[in-house]
Formats: structure tokens, sequence, C-alpha cells
């Protein structure tokens, strides 16, 4: 099999209880809520979330099977009402034996609940954003304000609409509210993000879409260098050669619906309007490690005060979601290998489900040496080759890209890796000006500093469902009569008991990091068996205490929290940010009861971050940035635990060893010009 070639793609029907909703099943769902009869013709919907916690009673045998619970977001804007909607489907809609009609198995749907809710919180649709760009378009004042910066045709404008975050007019504020970036394009073809319309802010009602002002910041030139993407407008580097991943026997994972065994892992593959990926019951031989993880919260605050910056500050998942914003990996090859990929399914604005071709990809790599020891006395070495299991998605939030690259190893350690590519949001300045808050990149063009955090979620079940929090750090011994030649330095561990004590920042001067410990199982020495996080990725807010940025994303003032699972607990910035009460809700709001974390169910909200200063070298397009999470075995095996990992060289000897197919010859084959050894 040859590089970027798909395994067949997974069954469509449920298989298990935390299968994803499928297509048929999110319309289903729609239509009970439709004939219930409180919804009118300009209703727009915002997700359509499968219920988890019914689905693990259903999988557990402690609610009956054969239902599923659906959680729907409906804004009636005719009515001027919203509601979460809790809807129950029966019945099996998938299957082709004749036995029963989709009409007949939905006549059992029914909705369980209605929520009012407040109608300008449920995040922003891609029919509502696109139906704001259109009304900007076609409205006076905007196109009179675009004429004195010498656009006539708006048809080539793009507005992309920004959720308001904290900046709500007084005199708007019982509106549902969203503001606008604009950019110019000279022809359909150009790129438009490399000309940002500096000073141009229209301000949309987007229940009405009515314009209700434009703010007019003053005329700044136009940047008339073009940025193309497209590799026919750029020289083509020479000497590049093919570089082909050939796994002749197929892969080494199995595939089962939306279940996946590797290498010693089992585990389900997920997706949420909400998060996107998401990965349930990660079991590594035999044994549980993580029960749910997903990147639960994205949140990026700009540092600049220009007209066309300060506000921008978003819940990229909580107020736009980051199921709608998943990419098709079918449009190109994101993933290298032999691949299978998983299709999703979310709920568009209009009411309708959409279906993401080739939304996760999964795929194995060769990760370079697992462990080694040359034997310099024996003239012995044992080497062995590292492979690993990614799954990924990406999302791409405007001119952002953005990448979530779980990985699973051969020794028990998880890794979360996010690329960060795409565009730079850019704003015009004038000939000369200086830029005080981020970087000149283009002749009339600068970018802003900013930050980007991405808060974790990871339902954790380290040997088990009761896991406590312990936190390590390194410090030198202080008593000299124990340390006589003043080297010794101890590792101190620090249980944390309770909520009000699990709000972390790292340090690495002091080599900070956590363990989650079982809370029922020991290993041979005697300590509770356990995983290690580590957070290598982190940064600080710098804006004043009384800021919108500061007051708005609490969770971003600490590295690590941790809270006892409760299933109404979900998103650690709060259910609705859009339009919120900034720190409202969320889990600095939750901790606050400071319940206990020892021997319960365990959730840990990790936080990691970057701080962004641009460079000139990430423009047009940014070179990836990574940054990570590492969940690793600490004690939780009494020995290494991929000593069982077959020799490369046994495979290539035809001795063994399918779980490295074909790696031997791969491994030891060198070029002819290669020096010999001495």
């Amino acid at each position: 099999m040859s590089a970027c070639h798909p395994t067949q793609q997974p069954r469509t029907h449920r298989s298990h209880p935390l299968d994803p909703p499928s297509p048929a099943e999110i319309a289903r769902a729609v239509a009970a809520a439709r004939a219930d009869g409180r919804l009118g013709q300009r209703t727009r919907f915002w997700g359509a979330t499968l219920d988890e916690a019914h689905a693990r009673a259903v999988a557990a045998g402690t609610a009956p099977a054969g239902e599923v619970r659906i959680g729907l977001v409906a804004m009636d804007h005719a009515a001027g009402t919203a509601w979460e909607i809790d809807v129950a489907l029966t019945g099996d809609d998938s299957r082709s034996d004749g036995d029963a009609t989709q009409a007949e198995t939905a006549t059992a749907d029914r909705c369980l609940d209605w929520r009012p809710l407040d109608p300008r919180r449920p995040g922003i649709t891609s029919e509502e954003a696109r139906a704001a760009a259109a009304a900007c378009r076609q409205n006076p004042l905007f196109r009179e304000v675009l004429a004195k910066r010498g656009i006539d045709d708006v048809s080539l404008v793009m507005i992309d609409a920004e959720s308001m975050g904290g900046f709500e007019p007084e005199r708007y504020a019982d509106r549902r509210l969203t503001w606008g970036t604009v950019w110019h394009r000279v022809d359909e073809g150009d790129n438009g993000y490399v000309r940002p319309v500096q000073g141009v802010v229209p301000i949309i009602d987007m229940t009405t879409m009515e314009i209700l002002d434009v703010e007019d910041h003053g005329v700044v030139p136009i940047s008339d260098e073009a940025g193309p993407l497209e590799s026919a407008a750029w020289p083509t580097r020479p000497g590049l050669k093919p570089l082909e991943v050939v796994q002749p026997d197929g892969p080494s994972f199995d595939v089962d619906g939306w279940q996946v065994s590797w290498q010693g892992w089992r585990l389900r593959v997920g997706f949420t309007h909400r998060e996107g990926l998401v990965l349930h019951d990660l079991e590594f031989q035999g044994r549980p490690v993580v029960k749910r993880a997903a990147c639960n919260e994205m949140y990026v605050p700009y540092l600049d005060p220009n007209s066309t910056q300060y506000r921008k500050n978003f819940f990229d998942w909580g107020e736009y979601g980051a199921g709608p914003l998943t990419n098709s990996l079918a449009l190109g090859c994101d993933c290298l290998g032999v691949i299978h990929y998983f299709d999703a399914a979310y709920l568009g604005g209009d009411g309708d489900p959409v279906t993401i071709p080739n939304a996760i990809c999964m795929h194995e790599e060769d990760h370079s040496v697992l462990w080694k020891h040359n034997d310099l006395r024996r003239g012995v070495s044992q080497v062995r080759r590292s492979r690993r299991l990614v799954i990924s998605n990406f999302q791409t939030v405007a001119n952002y890209d953005y990448g979530f690259y779980w990985s699973l190893y051969q020794d028990g350690r998880i890794e979360l890796e996010v690329k960060l590519t795409g565009m730079l949001s850019a704003s015009g300045i004038a000939d000369g000006d200086e830029v005080r808050y981020g970087r000149i990149v283009a002749p009339n063009v600068q970018t802003p500093t900013h930050q980007h955090y991405f808060g974790l979620r990871l339902d954790m079940a380290v040997d088990g469902p009761l896991n406590r929090l312990v936190e390590e750090h390194a410090e030198g011994e202080t008593d000299p009569a124990l340390d006589p030649y003043g080297n010794a330095v101890r590792n101190v561990r620090t249980p944390l008991t309770r909520e009000s004590q699990a709000a972390r920042r790292t340090d690495p001067a002091s080599a900070r990091r956590w363990r989650v410990e079982s809370a029922t199982e020991t290993n041979r020495y005697g300590e509770p068996t356990a995983y290690r996080l580590l957070l290598p990725d982190t940064t600080r807010s710098f804006a004043r205490p009384d800021s919108v940025m500061a007051r708005r994303a609490p969770f971003i003032h600490q590295h690590l929290w941790a809270t006892p699972y409760t299933p109404q607990e979900q998103f650690l910035g709060g259910q609705y940010p859009n339009h919120a009460e900034p720190g409202s809700d969320g889990v600095q709001v939750w901790q606050r009861q400071d319940r206990s974390i020892d021997g319960t169910e365990l959730v840990l909200w990790p936080v990691l971050g970057t701080h962004h200063f641009p460079r000139p070298e990430q423009w047009p397009v940014m070179p990836v940035d990574a940054i990570h999470m590492i969940l690793e075995p600490d004690g939780f095996f009494d020995r290494n635990p991929a000593m069982d990992v077959p020799d490369p060289a046994s495979t290539r000897a035809g001795a063994g060893g399918t779980g490295v197919q074909g790696a031997g010859d791969a491994c030891c084959s060198a070029t002819t010009d290669a020096v010999p050894a001495a």
C-alpha cells in the first residue's frame, strides 16, 4: 500500500452507545424537535450532541438499551427564544432489511425536555456568518465607507463575523451581536487575508441581520502586495525526491466501527460539535488509563489596542464549534502512510446534518529509536524502533488552521501535539507608522502579538475509576547531616486533595509535574500505580487584571485545574461563552465548591499555551509551530513495558516480528556513497 492510501471506512450504523450521532440520527432529532411545534420557520440550530452520560449508562447496563439521547440547541429568531432540547431516539434507522422504514422507526422519537436559554448565548453558525457578510455588502453605509478607500466592487470584499467578546455596546445590550473584520481581494483568485481593510468595523445584529453601525476609524492604505499560496505562484525548489511510506502487509491497527486496537492499546474514537475529535476509554495492555480526552476549549486574545484588533478575543470552540470547522482531509495529503479515515457529521445551522468525509485521520508513524544500548565490552548493540499511532484532525478558524494530533506509543505514553499554521490575522498600517504591538510583514501590513490557549479535558481512569492528584517537584536537601557533599536532591510529593488546592502553574525551575495515582492499585514497590502529566508548553496573560481579556477567560491564569467528575461541568470556559458575563461560568466557578478530589472520578483540565510574537518568515502562510502535552506511565508498570517490541534485524531475517513489518530493510539500508566503518 502506498502513501495516502486509505483503508476501508467504518460502518455507518451504531455499534456502541458512544458512537457519534450519524447524519440520520441528527436529522431524526431535529425532526422530533420541529414536530413538537415550539420552533418557528426562522429557527437556527447550534449543535447536536450525544448525551454521553446516558450512553455510558447504556454501555454499563444501568440504562435500557435501544435509546439514543441527543441534545440540541435551537434559536427561534422570529420569536426571540432559544432552547436546549433533549431528544430520545428509539429504534435503528440504519437497517436495510425492509423490516422498518425510517418514518416508522422515527415515530417513537420524542422530546424529553425543553430548557429556555438566553437567545444571545449560543455560538455563531457558519450560516449566520455568511448571512452577516452578505448583509454588510448590501448596506449603503458599509459601501460608502469602502468607497472612501477606493473599493467599489463589494463582491470581492471578505467579512469575517467575529464574536463580540465582552465589548458589547451598552445601547445594544439586549441584542445578539457580532462585528466584522474586513478584507479586500483584487480578483476572485486573490488571497484576501493579505489585504486587511483597516479601520472599518461593521456591527451586526445576528437575529435580524441588521447593520447597526459601521465604525470608520480613518483611511489607511491597503497593501498592493499579493500573497498567493498556490505552488504555481512561486519558484519550485529543486532536488526533492519522493518519500513513500509503504506497508505491504497493511497497517498494524485493527478497526471495528469506531473502536481501535493497536500494540496493546484499545480505545474508541469520537466526535462532537463543540470539541471535534474525542478519544474514549483508552486502555493499555488491558488496563484503563483515560476515560475521555479532548481539546475542550480554545481561547485566542489579541494584544494590540488598534481599532480592528482590540476586540479580538475568541472562544473558538465555545463560540463557533470545532465540529463545523473540521477539515475534510480528502482535500489534501494531510497524513502520510496507510491511512484509515473516519467520516464525521454535525448539525448545520439550518437544521440539516452535514457529513465531513475523511474528518479524522489515523495512521502509523516510525518515530526514531524506542530504546537502545551499545554494549562496548561485548561489541553487541540492541536497538528497537519506535512506532506510534497518530489520530488527528484539522480545524480552520477563518485565517488560522489548527491540527490536533493524539499519539499513542508502544511504551504506554500518550501525547497531544497541537500544530498551528495558516495565516496570521493582520491589520493595515500607514507608511512610516510605528508598530508597537506586532511585526511588519508586508507593505502596509502588520500582524499583532497574540496568544493561543488550548484547554484540554482529561477524564482520568488510571487503573480504575478512582484516582487522586499528586504534585511533584525537586528541591535540594537542606540538612547537611544528610547531604555532606551538597549534591543531594529530593523528589517532593504533595497530595492535592481538594479543589481549592488544584489550580496550579508549571515551574520548570523546580521540575514541577503531576502524578495521577490509582486510589486502589499499587505496584510491586508498594507505590500507587500512576501516570505522570507533563506540560512543557505554557504561557501567561500579560493583560491588566481589569481588562476584558483577563476577566473573560479566568482559566488561562493557571496551567492545570482539577475537579471531580460531574456530568453538567463539561467545558472549562463555560457552557455558553458568547455574550456571557465575564468569568460567570467555568472551572474557576465550579472550584468554589471546594469538593474532595481524593479518590474520586478525577477530571484534569490542563491549559497549553503559546505567546505568539510574529516573524516575517510566517507570512504569507505560517510554517507549523507545535506545542505538546504528555502523559507517561510512572510506576504504572514494574519495568519497561516495551521490552517485547521485536528486533528489526530479526524481522529482516524472517524470524517473526510482524509488529514492525518491513522496518528492518528500511532502517538497516544505506546509500552507496555511505562512509565505511573504521
